[in-house]
């Protein structure tokens, strides 16, 4: 992660038109915003689509950015904005298949291996825990635990009080503990992974 003072230089640079300055900015976040876009929407394409759309609008707004704040929770707002003007359009359906490849399923046709196979259970059963969340819930899990974002940075983002955010986080592990282990499946799977 890039230190405050290199990212606000980059954004001086860019915005006095440095082509470097902006594509430096762009590999920064972009792998960090598509895979939370992806997590939220459950669609590549969406996800695509979002990010590219969050940069072109961050790019075009870069003289409204406030250094006092992080700049991948302002891109991550913009994102999210755009995620739920998205949603009101139509309901996403997951394609967890995909979602596993791209976080990292290193499995190749002819080379499964049991602990390949144990993490696809893993993630399947992480997406169809998130999946029983509020978006809200999943919103903030995905930012804490995928993003490794502070509890003050989440708040910030949402603009809601930091005992809100830890109370969201907490009822959202206790939700997916509690899906997890209400079926028999879903419980073996869990401790087929985690033991």
């Amino acid at each position: 992660m890039m230190n405050r003072a290199d990212e606000h230089a980059l954004i001086r640079k860019a915005k006095a038109g440095d082509g470097n300055a902006v594509e430096a900015i762009i590999r920064a976040h972009q792998d960090a915003l598509y895979a939370f876009m992806l997590r939220m929407s459950g669609k590549p394409d969406v996800a695509e689509d979002i990010v590219q759309e969050a940069f072109v609008r961050v790019l075009r707004n870069l003289d409204r950015f406030d250094t006092r704040f992080r700049f991948s929770t302002w891109l991550f707002t913009i994102a999210k904005r755009l995620y739920v003007n998205f949603m009101q359009k139509q309901r996403p359906v997951y394609d967890t298949e995909t979602i596993g490849l791209q976080m990292g399923s290193a499995a190749s046709p002819g080379n499964v291996s049991s602990r390949a196979e144990t993490m696809d259970n893993a993630r399947e059963l992480l997406d169809t825990a998130l999946n029983g969340l509020s978006e809200q819930q999943r919103e903030i899990v995905l930012l804490f635990h995928q993003q490794s974002w502070a509890i003050t940075e989440i708040a910030i983002h949402l603009d809601m009080p930091e005992g809100t955010v830890k109370s969201h986080l907490h009822r959202a592990r206790q939700r997916m503990k509690r899906f997890i282990e209400s079926n028999p499946q879903t419980s073996d799977r869990a401790n087929e992974v985690w033991t």
